[in-house]
């Protein structure tokens, strides 16, 4: 029996990287962090990164995993913005040297009130009187951020407490707390909301919102800053910008520092890495939707192809990079958004991030052929798309495959036609 195997040809991505190896080569000596990482979140692709994996005191980055699962709450009814909670003896946990909206027992608040001052003014007293109200008490709702956070794939995460006060044991990655902003961007979008507020004022006491870049770049809307002795300062940072594709028209990426000296340094370098990765990567479509991505031979059935064909379109991100050089993100130009590196003369130049770029797939198909008859959901195939040699993504192409089995005088006439060669 034939077999048809494809090797399909496109022109539309990228530039060169190694198997398994990030899209853009930055020399980690030139970051001024402990760990990072840079998300695409339309592909779910790491950019770059640098002991990503590596667990850290997260700080007030645990916050996003209260807001999500406050705003979860409220998208599922269990809970409404305009809610008003009396505080509880819960408030008393709190020390006097932590962030705080200095809540009383007694005192009424909206819910609404409490998500602004945990994510502006990264209220711990905000932090554990939503926690009792969502689970009762607070130990139960760590529970909660726990399993929440498995769920999302935070392999290398455990929480101890809900404001994300330093202990032994609470502890998360740069890589885990990208996922975590993925999904608050994603499915708990009214984050957003309040993450990208320059200030909030409660019960006569302002703040000035700890996430510098908001302050002068329209297209960051968040996440979330932390800071304690133990963790350094961290910055989870996501900006949306237009990606220039009609089936998802913006890009968001997200970008987590950990470990950095000062709030000033955390922002630039955070933001050097955002802007890096808009100006030298982009999202491109490598599987336009019906595409045609094989023919399997179809046996004991009128049918004789099967044209198996992707369900919807499929993007990838690829790199605009191919200077074999790493990355020196120092001497990175971040107004004019330009890789600069030394000439053979000592002049510093621009390289431009590459207009065109070249990807191509390879298909691995799970069956030879079908046989008749068949009515059921079927894996046939895997499409594997590189940048050169680099594998960029992999996808599973999977259909409901119904075909009705020939009638017997329709297999006679095949066998004969078969037999005799006609």
């Amino acid at each position: 029996m034939r077999i048809f195997t494809f090797f399909i040809a496109l022109m539309s991505l990228v530039c060169s990287t190694l198997v398994n190896a990030a899209l853009l080569n930055i020399n980690p000596l030139s970051v001024e962090a402990e760990a990072w990482t840079i998300l695409d979140t339309q592909t779910g692709q790491t950019i770059a990164e640098h002991n990503s994996h590596l667990q850290r005191a997260p700080a007030s980055m645990t916050k996003m995993m209260v807001a999500y699962i406050a705003l979860k709450e409220i998208k599922a009814g269990h809970l409404k913005k305009n809610e008003i909670l009396t505080a509880t003896p819960v408030v008393k946990m709190v020390q006097w040297d932590e962030s705080q909206m200095y809540l009383k027992e007694g005192e009424q608040i909206t819910v609404d009130q409490l998500i602004a001052g945990l994510i502006v003014m990264s209220a711990n007293d905000a932090a554990v009187t939503l926690a009792e109200r969502i689970s009762g008490d607070v130990p139960t709702f760590v529970a909660r951020m726990n399993q929440e956070a498995q769920a999302l794939g935070m392999k290398n995460t455990h929480f101890s407490n809900a404001p994300g006060v330093t202990m032994p044991d609470h502890l998360s990655t740069a890589h885990d707390m990208a996922l975590l902003g993925e999904a608050v961007a994603v499915q708990t979008p009214d984050y957003l909301h309040y993450s990208v507020l320059p200030s909030f004022s409660y019960n006569q006491r302002f703040h000035h919102a700890t996430n510098l870049i908001l302050k002068t770049d329209p297209s960051v809307d968040g996440l979330k800053t932390g800071f304690t002795k133990a963790a350094g300062y961290n910055l989870a940072l996501s900006a949306h910008r237009p990606s220039g594709l009609s089936i998802a028209p913006e890009r968001r990426l997200i970008v987590v520092v950990m470990g950095t000296k000062n709030a000033a340094k955390r922002a630039e370098v955070a933001h050097k890495l955002l802007n890096l990765a808009y100006a030298y990567t982009r999202d491109e479509v490598v599987i336009e939707d019906k595409q045609l991505i094989a023919e399997l031979p179809v046996v004991k059935s009128t049918l004789k192809i099967f044209k198996v064909e992707a369900k919807k379109p499929q993007i990838v991100t690829t790199s605009l990079y191919n200077n074999p050089q790493p990355i020196d993100l120092m001497l990175f130009d971040n107004l004019n958004s330009k890789i600069m590196q030394n000439d053979a003369t000592g002049l510093l130049t621009a390289i431009e991030p590459l207009q065109h770029t070249e990807t191509h797939l390879n298909v691995e198909l799970n069956e030879a052929s079908l046989t008749a008859p068949l009515a059921k959901m079927m894996h046939l195939a895997k499409v594997n798309v590189y940048q050169n040699d680099a594998l960029l993504q992999s996808f599973d192409i999977e259909d409901d495959v119904y075909i009705e089995q020939a009638s017997w005088f329709e297999r006679l006439l095949d066998w004969l036609k078969n037999l005799f060669g006609f």
